[in-house]
């Protein structure tokens, strides 16, 4: 079969022609529909510090995708050939105290598909069975693919209340512009953003946003107003410290954006006078964010389709890589077809 490859450790990455994975007692292939490039796959792309120190050579990458089961394990009985099912990429043991304490999403044993062990970049995948979620034929597969990344916004959109709030959200990648679609599905009084890329603005406005900014604009703070709640997507200080200023008092800052200076400076104090929530986000939840993410889709109230902007096949990864590159793109989804 053919997949997308990390051969070496250097920039670039290739199609090889690999050997079809073989299924474990517990595990499940699926045969992939779709799949959708992260900013992960970018930094591994791109050979960074982060993948030099964590991805072993050679990997089939990729962690986003969706497809059909075309086989099951010995031991497998919840899932059965010919599922829909999509990848949650975090790799836990079913029998890790943090999984039976609900608290899966941080285990610190966690391996990831695409990064610690083989990925869904390719014609078929291997996953444990309970990374492969069921997920309603009704979703078509360019939204399925990218359920992964998209739980990362519910996660974060859900840690507090919505409906009726006033939500700002810094940083309208991918992930921040799903939580505005978020939001809007969940009844948000207003939704206002904050943003450097007029590309990415653009795509908010399409997704519904009341209001949304460059974060150098002229009176920012008076235009935003107070909110009821932050979702901090960027990992900029400047929006840390925004999202301190503007949240009201008895609200809460959900950070899911990584800062690249991983010690912060801020106005600790008025975290503690304002009584803010500071909420760490990671991941989703398991499984609790993927039940919220089918409860989303079969409301008929999410509208995801203006954040894929790209579609094309996989073996074009190149393209999808520089419109990465140059930010002009909202998610790339893959297709599979022969």
């Amino acid at each position: 079969m053919k997949a997308i490859v990390k051969a070496r450790p250097a920039p670039g990455i290739e199609i090889h022609e690999v050997e079809v994975p073989s299924v474990g007692p517990r595990d499940v292939k699926l045969q992939l529909k779709a799949a959708s490039v992260c900013g992960t796959d970018l930094h591994i792309y791109e050979w960074d510090a982060w993948s030099a120190g964590r991805i072993v050579p050679p990997r089939i990458i990729g962690h986003e995708f969706c497809g059909t089961i075309v086989e099951v394990g010995s031991e497998v009985t919840d899932r059965k050939v010919g599922d829909f099912v999509s990848s949650e990429s975090h790799v836990v043991p079913l029998d890790s105290p943090w999984m039976t304490a609900g608290l899966g999403h941080v285990a610190p044993e966690t391996k990831i598909l695409g990064v610690d062990i083989d990925g869904g970049f390719a014609d078929f995948a291997v996953m444990p069975w309970w990374n492969a979620r069921l997920t309603s034929p009704s979703v078509p597969p360019h939204l399925a693919c990218f359920q992964d990344a998209f739980g990362n916004a519910v996660h974060t959109a859900m840690a507090g209340p919505v409906a009726g709030q006033t939500i700002l959200i810094t940083g309208l990648g991918p992930i921040g512009l799903f939580a505005v679609a978020v939001c809007r599905a969940l009844g948000a009084a207003r939704v206002v953003g904050v943003e450097p890329s007029a590309y990415r603005r653009q795509l908010a406005e399409t997704l519904g946003i009341d209001a949304v900014y460059a974060p150098d604009a002229v009176g920012l703070a008076a235009e935003i107003g107070t909110v009821d709640a932050t979702l901090e997507m960027s990992g900029h200080p400047g929006s840390l410290r925004l999202a301190i200023e503007q949240t009201r008092p008895g609200g809460r800052i959900s950070l899911l954006g990584v800062y690249r200076q991983a010690t912060q400076e801020l106005p600790i104090n008025d975290v503690i006078f304002k009584g803010l929530q500071l909420q760490g986000i990671v991941g989703r939840k398991l499984w609790e964010t993927w039940d919220q993410m089918a409860e989303l889709f079969a409301s008929g109230r999410l509208h995801l389709d203006p954040v894929v902007t790209h579609q094309m096949h996989f073996t074009e990864f190149e393209k999808a890589m520089e419109l990465l590159q140059m930010g002009q793109a909202g998610k790339v989804v893959f297709t599979f077809d022969a």
